[in-house]
């Protein structure tokens, strides 16, 4: 919030263009591609910049542990971990996104709570 005249203001939103294959958040729709178009505050968009940083951490360590045969896909907490954070990425677009954005996550279903093997829901 900002306070002008001892009024409180809500926080600018500001418009977003988002490309969820590596994560990038721009302000500008044509210097690269973007799947989404938000509308967003300032910590709005450091929440999804940690999203996006924790979900390619989790990839990295995926990546390695891929390389271990006897852990399957299923069983696997890590690949759980990056499945929830995509949710929350996509979670976070939606309330933010435009009607064509919102539209599109509908669309993919990938909202719908599931469970995990190993408990966790997502």
């Amino acid at each position: 919030m900002i306070q002008k005249g001892g009024e409180v203001l809500a926080e600018q939103r500001k418009t977003y263009y988002i490309w969820i294959p590596n994560g990038q958040i721009s302000q500008s729709s044509t210097d690269s591609p973007w799947n989404f178009k938000i509308e967003a505050t300032d910590d709005e968009i450091m929440q999804l910049r940690e999203y996006f940083d924790y979900n390619y951490m989790i990839g990295e360590e995926n990546f390695y542990r891929a390389h271990v045969p006897l852990k399957e896909y299923h069983h696997d907490h890590e690949n759980d971990e990056q499945d929830l954070t995509l949710q929350n990425i996509y979670q976070l677009i939606y309330k933010l996104g435009d009607e064509e954005s919102k539209q599109h996550i509908e669309s993919m279903g990938i909202l719908q709570v599931k469970r995990t093997d190993d408990g966790l829901r997502y």
